[in-house]
């Protein structure tokens, strides 16, 4: 079992719209709601990761 470590997004508000992430696994990032640590969480490949991030800046 993958042993991810999620640290807060340095994007999310301040408002209770929070978004962990973890990276420390080779090959893979882990996302998750802040208010629900315990819920399952969004496993995705780096590369795609890295795809959506990209996007989401071009779009600010």
């Amino acid at each position: 079992m993958r042993c991810f470590e999620f640290v807060k997004s340095s994007y999310s508000s301040g408002n209770g719209e929070c978004v962990e992430v973890a990276r420390n696994v080779p090959g893979a990032v882990a996302v998750r709601d802040s208010k629900r640590s315990d819920s399952p969480f969004l496993i995705l490949a780096s590369a795609a990761w890295d795809r959506f991030i990209a996007d989401l800046r071009r779009q600010l």
